[in-house]
């Protein structure tokens, strides 16, 4: 089940972080969700979990946990946009297992089991969570909070959780920032490789 793709030109396997800024410039729905993006702290607003084949992808959207299919190789989140309900742009792609050490063996395994733990959310149709002041809630999950409990599930921690300044209100939220910051990561028409 460990598939190997490409996004915009960037290599992606099962459990890798599709890392998306929100919004873009063309219209006013995408205006719209720039705006809302510019609340969430960091670069990137939201990401979602490759698990292929091709183009498929889980996330935690509006819609709860669901899993969809970019079609193609490049990001067009507004090809999507009716089963998503929002626009963003694809800023890159996390590795968080890269640099680990990890025997290939290990790795699949844990990429396979992670993408099993987000498909399993999605079956069971669970809700998001639009309150991160109950960040934690385990009936609920939003983003980064799906992907960071996946890899936790396996043992492995992808952020240590540190408060954004001036929003400690927030203290336990994962936001997409830390996935992203805290995993070896490549942008979009980027030749090298950014260490987490």
């Amino acid at each position: 089940m460990d598939n190997v793709y490409e996004m915009d030109g960037l290599p992606i396997r099962t459990g890798d972080i599709l890392c998306m800024r929100d919004g873009g410039r063309r219209g006013v729905l995408e205006r719209l969700w720039t705006a809302i993006g510019a609340l969430i702290p960091g670069e990137v607003d939201h990401c979602a979990l490759y698990i292929g084949p091709e183009g498929r992808f889980v996330e935690a959207d509006a819609h709860g946990v669901t899993v969809l299919t970019m079609p193609g190789t490049h990001w067009d989140a507004r090809a999507l946009v009716r089963q998503r309900l929002f626009v963003d742009t694809l800023v890159g792609v996390a590795y968080p297992l890269q640099g680990k050490g990890l025997a290939m063996q290990e790795e699949t395994r844990i990429r396979e089991s992670v993408a099993e733990y987000c498909l399993a959310q999605a079956a069971a149709d669970k809700p998001f969570n639009f309150n991160l002041l109950n960040a934690t809630n385990p009936n609920r999950t939003y983003c980064s909070q799906l992907i960071a409990e996946a890899y936790r599930s396996q043992g492995i921690e992808l952020t240590r959780r540190q408060p954004v300044a001036g929003l400690r209100i927030f203290r336990r939220a994962i936001f997409p920032e830390a996935l992203w910051a805290g995993s070896p990561h490549r942008r979009v028409q980027e030749a090298g490789w950014v260490s987490g």
